[in-house]
């Protein structure tokens, strides 16, 4: 199954993730999660796992956003720089940048949330 943001639940999950509505996004790549097939399946789980992360911190649960970060990044890193139309390098390190201050205690609240950057 090739993964398609330019429409359906892909594009309707990443629209609610930019304007960081996680946990409708959570909700509407879900949907497409249990449909797919390895290894779009790990790689979206990963996505989400980012989503429902930055839901969590959104609710004052950092612990929570700081598992799933540590989750996603795990499965993450068995991809290559671009995946399933995205580019997971960038995405990865943005993340990884995201743990590391809440790891370190340190403010998140200035912080952009990692972008998923569509490539060709």
């Amino acid at each position: 199954m090739k993964l398609d943001w330019s429409g359906g639940g892909l594009a309707e999950g990443l629209r609610c993730y930019r304007k960081e509505e996680f946990f409708a996004a959570h909700e509407h790549w879900e949907g497409v999660w249990l449909r797919s097939q390895e290894p779009e399946k790990t790689f979206l789980q990963a996505v989400i796992q980012v989503a429902a992360a930055f839901h969590h911190l959104q609710r004052g649960n950092p612990e929570g956003a700081r598992s799933l970060l540590r989750r996603a990044l795990r499965r993450l890193a068995a991809y290559p720089a671009h995946f399933g139309g995205i580019a997971v390098a960038a995405f990865r390190e943005e993340v990884l940048r995201w743990l590391d201050a809440l790891e370190a205690g340190g403010a998140t609240a200035e912080r952009t949330f990692p972008e998923i950057r569509l490539v060709e």
